[in-house]
């Protein structure tokens, strides 16, 4: 792969002592294998192993990093292929909506989206040119051809990028067909479900009594009652778990964490099958499944993830005509400290349980993550992540985090992306930048360059492995 059109010192620190250091710790984890905790590729891509269709079919349409910034100047998701779920008639002309971006790429500058893009432009594909308005044309055509060959076929990417373990992440009621398709294919490197109960445990969200009904026909328990959804989860969970699945995941806007009394608990369930359930109780029905299910990943072992602190579909105009994830989910203030009081004192303290929690706020890293993750042996900080997976994000991440929490009870990188051809860019930037944040605590003396070399090997792999049971 040729590197050419970027720099081999991108990102360090330009004082020469600290960027001379940052290199050479970067070159002894540049190659290491990647550790992929946490996605949403969709298995589906890898058990079919088809080529992958066009350039802006790829990349532009599925990624809301890309068209959320293109939408802010003003240009019409229709413009950009973006399916609607209304009706209303979007762009077909692929090669218009790569003339688009390619027109607006200049936006993308100093951004991370900007960051990743350029490496798959010159890594993945071998262009060497910048993209803009006069050669998209060309790019979308060098593209295109490559996409057709088998070097360009996605599990031929999967072992060219060096991804030993790809996560998924997969409803309570999905069938993991294609994970099943994926064991027996032989082929190499691991992808394996996350079981996230998101679809189930939203009460409000207009799809909640579909995905009881899925439940309820994957698990074979007819889900009419509290009681029996829960044992429908657990039985879900032990599947899962039999297919290869090593952790849980839950998005919520808040970590608030409380268990309700089973008659409560099963009322509000039973107001929820009838549509009658209320926003509050929607709130302490999310609250208690945060504590069932770390009581359930105490059981079974499963780590559980929450990724709390965005307030979903803030556009509703767009939410309506396009629907989930169309970039329009905006970080909210959040609070961890009382909010998981409970749950860390109910489980916390357990050998046997591993929480991994995850904020779009910044102010609670040193505030209370980093205390709450430096005393509770349960607890691990997952990685700067979403809007702060960036240069200055992750600096920002390791700046406030460490000296409170130390290395060791963080998780190292977690690249939470639907864009496979991003991953090897997001862990070469998060190599990059561990690398130049340990270069700086060796010129400050704070640590010493054997430490630095272990430590660098264990954030771009070692403690995803670890943390993961990977």
């Amino acid at each position: 792969m040729s590197d050419k059109s970027l720099n081999d010192y991108r990102f360090f620190d330009p004082h020469e002592t600290v960027r001379k250091t940052a290199f050479e710790l970067y070159e002894s984890v540049r190659n290491l294998p990647i550790i992929s905790p946490h996605g949403h590729v969709d298995a589906r891509v890898l058990a079919e192993n088809k080529p992958f269709p066009d350039p802006a079919e790829l990349i532009i349409i599925p990624d809301h990093y890309i068209y959320r910034m293109l939408y802010s100047q003003g240009i019409p998701l229709e413009s950009l292929g973006v399916p609607t779920q209304d009706g209303t008639v979007v762009e077909k002309d692929h090669r218009k909506i790569w003339q688009i971006f390619a027109d607006h790429f200049y936006l993308f500058a100093g951004t991370p989206t900007g960051v990743w893009l350029s490496h798959e432009v010159a890594e993945v594909f071998g262009i060497e040119e910048k993209l803009e308005s006069a050669n998209a044309m060309r790019v979308y055509d060098r593209i295109a051809e490559k996409l057709q060959t088998k070097e360009f076929l996605p599990r031929a990417l999967f072992e060219r990028f060096r991804l030993e373990v790809l996560t998924t992440t997969d409803a309570p009621g999905d069938t993991l067909e294609y994970h099943k398709t994926l064991q027996k294919s032989g082929m190499k490197g691991r992808v394996v479900p996350c079981f996230r109960p998101d679809p189930v445990v939203n009460i409000k969200s207009t799809g909640w009594r579909n995905a009881i009904r899925d439940l309820s026909r994957e698990s074979g328990v007819e889900v009419k009652s509290y009681k029996k959804y829960i044992a429908a989860l657990e039985k879900r969970r032990e599947f899962f778990k039999s297919m290869g699945a090593v952790s849980t995941d839950q998005g919520v806007e808040s970590p608030y964490a409380h268990k309700l009394s089973p008659i409560r608990a099963e009322a509000i369930f039973k107001n929820a099958l009838s549509g009658k359930a209320t926003e509050k109780e929607s709130q302490e029905f999310t609250a208690n499944m945060l504590m069932e299910m770390a009581r359930m990943s105490v059981e079974d072992g499963l780590v559980m993830q929450i990724h709390a602190g965005a307030m979903r579909n803030h556009n509703v105009a767009v939410f309506k005509r396009f629907g989930l994830d169309k970039g329009g989910d905006i970080p909210v203030q959040t609070e961890y400290t009382r909010n998981m009081h409970e749950l860390l004192n109910a489980f916390g303290n357990n050998p046997g349980f591993t929480v991994v929690v995850f904020t779009l706020d910044e102010s609670t890293y040193s505030r209370e993550l980093a205390p709450l993750a430096g005393h509770y042996p349960a607890m691990k900080l997952g990685a700067s992540w979403w809007f702060h997976d960036s240069i200055q994000g992750m600096t920002r991440y390791r700046e406030r985090v460490l000296e409170t929490a130390g290395v060791y009870n963080t998780v190292g990188f977690t690249d939470d992306t639907r864009a496979f051809l991003s991953i090897p860019a997001r862990h070469d930037l998060a190599r990059r930048i561990d690398s130049n944040y340990l270069a700086g605590q060796v010129a400050r003396h704070i640590i010493n360059d054997k430490e630095a070399a272990v430590i660098i090997k264990d954030l771009a792999y070692g403690l995803a492995k670890k943390s993961y049971k990977l």
